[in-house]
């Protein structure tokens, strides 16, 4: 196979991935994407490092087995875990990361009060230590790990608009939201409840998250190496995931398509 032919891998601790790959499909509908879950491990955001980096080297060897030619490793905690060491291992194949949206949050004015809403895990390595050290200087950087976010959309539960609604005023309970500039959603599971969520804060707040920026970059890679697919087709998705319950097939299809 050629590599222009070859799919797109893209890969989460579960679920919260699809967004990422919904918006990949989005602005590159000729692409073939293959999708991976590790639902059966999920949530990294409670996982050690170790762990974190083994499950992403299987999956990563698991995605060039069944051929690609760029992954996406659409979740911020496996990004924060070992982005270095997977593009270390597969120096040949673009390994593209995704890390809280914080810039485009402080880019509106000086003075920025934002909430990065996020895995513990995420919020606790080093990756967003030095983005917060970017910005926390001129800015007000609030870190709030939100667990039980993840915990929703792979229990099936984000059509429960009162627990969805319970949830996401529980942790913004603790804020005076007038004070507040911007939310960066720093996990991919919670661009699920963008929508829900502007409804509780207002207008006045801006939402904000990593998936177009991260869709871009993937579109710019591989025009720079011309691999882009040309070929006016729709491109086929192939969902697998390391759970043997198939649940979790039906809703990433659901998920995908909603």
């Amino acid at each position: 196979m050629k590599e222009i032919e070859k799919a797109i891998g893209v890969f989460d601790s579960g679920l919260g991935g699809i967004s990422v790959l919904k918006e990949l499909r989005k602005h590159m509908p000729n692409e073939n994407y293959i999708y991976f879950g590790d639902s059966a491990f999920a949530p990294y955001g409670i996982k050690d490092k170790e762990l974190i980096t083994n499950r992403c080297i299987y999956i990563c060897d698991l995605l060039i087995q069944k051929g690609v030619k760029a992954i996406v490793i659409a979740c911020n905690t496996a990004t924060s875990a070992c982005v270095q060491v997977l593009r270390e291992r597969y120096h040949n194949l673009p390994i593209i990361g995704m890390e809280p949206a914080l810039k485009p949050a402080v880019d509106q004015h000086s003075d920025q009060h934002v909430i990065v809403m996020a895995t513990k895990f995420t919020l606790k390595e080093k990756k967003f230590e030095n983005l917060m050290l970017k910005y926390n200087k001129d800015n007000v950087i609030y870190k709030l790990p939100c667990p039980k976010l993840v915990e929703i959309v792979e229990n099936d539960q984000l059509s429960n608009k009162q627990i969805v609604e319970e949830t996401l005023k529980e942790y913004l309970s603790s804020y005076d939201l007038s004070t507040i500039d911007s939310i960066v959603l720093g996990c991919t599971h919670f661009v699920f409840y963008k929508e829900q969520l502007q409804k509780i804060v207002g207008n006045q707040i801006s939402i904000i998250d990593g998936n177009e920026g991260t869709t871009r970059h993937v579109k710019e890679l591989l025009q720079a190496k011309n691999q882009l697919q040309v070929v006016n087709q729709v491109g086929k998705v192939t969902i697998l995931n390391s759970s043997e319950d198939e649940a979790y097939q039906t809703l990433s299809k659901e998920l995908l398509e909603c």
